[in-house]
């Protein structure tokens, strides 16, 4: 008898990587301590008391039990067109906001507003590894511009441009996932004026914006010139600055049509995001911003933390930083990435992940993820990797 089978666009995924290296940690013996988990981009400190009370009386309202507008609650989608308005020095309205169960499920019905089968969308190398997943599901081909370690991988536009014939989008990430790379605004601006003479869309993946270093400015400019709705696509989750990506909830901010278009999507893969979440971050968007700025401040310490934990350690070169993540040059001869971490989380209790989950040709990688990380448990990090030989 027939069996029936998968869809091999799913089929033929490889699996994600981080339950792999989770397992792999598993079997730590707890020889050198406490287990470190430098895998997940996940906050290391609990949401505000203040938004776990507005999550608890949204999610026991019966107003709230119902489902939402498609595009989101109004409340929220009007509370951060203001904050992006605010972010971006550019003026946004509600109209440009559709909000979606986490940034994952952004990217899904972007990619699906401007892209189809047989489409193709550029993205980096290295690369986030779930836009790569969510492409191959839909039948759309990922193609790559490599972005090289000498340049702190971030993209150069003459490669970009090389690469843009043939796509429908590119798709960037910055702060980059998983490098910690930023890109500069005017590089930014330059990709995007370049997408608008091809004629590609540029969906930007904005997730770690708001752990940018003091300094820095605003991410980009990209909502000030004029026309920037014909092909803008950008991107958020409210997980990482709230501390809930449990609840799922990302954002949108597109030109009114494109919004329209991803309510027809939205409409058939959730109907709308999760309403208590929405509530809750309308309210703490303004009144947590202090606090908000508290958890920045100790990311860029904890970032600052692992720079010179990494200067300390022979033969490790952090090749890139910022926000959640750096991208670190293992010293190891002859291991792959995928070896050298499955060794450090089984027999040193630090649980990274292997360059090779993210693009070709890096095998001398490793992505750590720093933001859950304690400064003082960051010194632990460097002792424990010296002894990796």
């Amino acid at each position: 008898m027939p069996k029936p089978g998968f869809n091999p666009l799913v089929a033929n995924l490889v699996a994600p990587p981080i339950p792999v290296v989770q397992a792999w940690a598993r079997a730590y013996d707890g020889a050198y301590g406490r287990l470190i988990d430098l895998s997940q981009a996940v906050p290391g400190y609990p949401p505000h008391p203040d938004l776990l009370r507005w999550l608890a009386e949204a999610a026991g309202s019966p107003a709230f039990a119902g489902y939402g507008a498609i595009e989101g609650d109004q409340a929220l989608r009007g509370a951060y067109a203001d904050h992006v308005t605010s972010t971006y020095g550019a003026p946004l309205s509600s109209a440009n906001i559709h909000l979606t169960a986490g940034c994952n499920q952004a990217f899904v019905v972007a990619a699906m507003t401007v892209a189809g089968r047989g489409d193709a969308v550029l993205m980096t190398n290295p690369g986030y590894f779930n836009h790569e997943a969510t492409l191959q599901m839909l039948g759309i081909e990922p193609r790559y511009v490599d972005c090289r370690a000498e340049d702190g991988f971030v993209p150069r536009v003459d490669d970009v441009a090389q690469a843009l014939d043939g796509v429908k989008a590119l798709a960037l990430v910055s702060p980059n996932n998983p490098t910690g790379a930023v890109y500069p605004p005017a590089l930014l601006e330059d990709i995007f004026v370049l997408c608008r003479e091809r004629g590609v869309w540029l969906i930007l993946d904005e997730t770690y914006r708001d752990f940018i270093a003091t300094g820095a400015g605003r991410p980009h400019g990209l909502f000030e010139i004029a026309g920037w709705e014909e092909n803008l696509i950008q991107l958020y989750s409210f997980s990482k600055s709230f501390c809930i990506p449990g609840h799922r909830l990302g954002a949108v901010t597109a030109g009114n049509c494109v919004v329209s278009a991803i309510a027809g999507v939205m409409d058939n893969l959730q109907i709308c995001a999760p309403r208590a979440p929405q509530q809750a971050v309308a309210k703490g968007l303004a009144a947590l911003a202090g606090w908000r700025e508290e958890n920045r401040l100790e990311i860029e310490r904890r970032a600052a933390a692992m720079r010179g934990a990494f200067a300390a350690i022979p033969g490790w070169e952090l090749q890139a930083i910022g926000a959640y993540f750096a991208f670190v040059r293992h010293p190891v001869e002859g291991a792959g990435s995928a070896q050298v971490a499955e060794r450090l989380a089984r027999e040193l209790g630090l649980v990274t992940l292997p360059g090779s989950a993210f693009g070709k040709g890096l095998d001398r990688y490793l992505r750590v993820a720093f933001a859950n990380v304690e400064v003082e448990q960051i010194g632990e990090v460097a002792g424990r990797l010296s002894l990796m030989e």
